[in-house]
């Protein structure tokens, strides 16, 4: 029986990583395949804090339609945005640590997110939302409180 192209290897064997693909190893593959890009601890934590104080929102949403970019929780009728942001992907200046192998291109990712995450940030702000962001070591009670805050306050009105 033929194994397909695209079916990981075992270790040892002569792995071709497919076309285009930035992986080293068919193990590196599996390792960043299973990286969550939503419903991570931190995230699942917080949600689980805000949702205890009675406040409702979106999921993994995008906040303007026509932006193709999803907040991890979104209050609509607030007008808040809130990101919960990994300390590698974003580059946090506390906790980030520049990678071992192939430097030029995890270096260029973390950089261009970055940059995605300031161009997110000014067309909500534009638009007339508020986003709310956090690293992923920061205190979820913490997070919660002021979230719950924020909404709290738009949702009266005060700014």
């Amino acid at each position: 029986m033929d194994t397909p192209a695209h079916a990981p290897s075992e270790p040892g064997s002569d792995w071709l990583p497919p076309a285009g693909s930035w992986a080293s190893s068919a193990a590196r593959r599996r390792n960043m395949q299973a990286i969550r890009s939503r419903d991570t601890t931190p995230e699942r934590l917080i949600r689980s804090l805000v949702h205890a104080r009675g406040l409702r929102y979106r999921v993994a949403a995008r906040p303007l339609p026509d932006l193709r970019r999803t907040a991890d929780l979104v209050f609509r009728p607030a007008k808040v945005a809130v990101f919960i942001d990994g300390c590698y992907w974003h580059g946090c200046p506390d906790h980030y640590v520049s990678p071992k192998t192939n430097v030029g291109y995890w270096s260029d990712k973390v950089a261009r997110n970055m940059a995605r995450d300031r161009d997110t940030d000014e067309r909500l702000q534009a638009a007339g939302w508020t986003v709310l962001r956090f690293w992923e070591h920061e205190a979820a009670e913490d997070c919660a409180l002021k979230i719950a805050a924020t909404v709290d306050r738009l949702r009266q009105g005060t700014k």
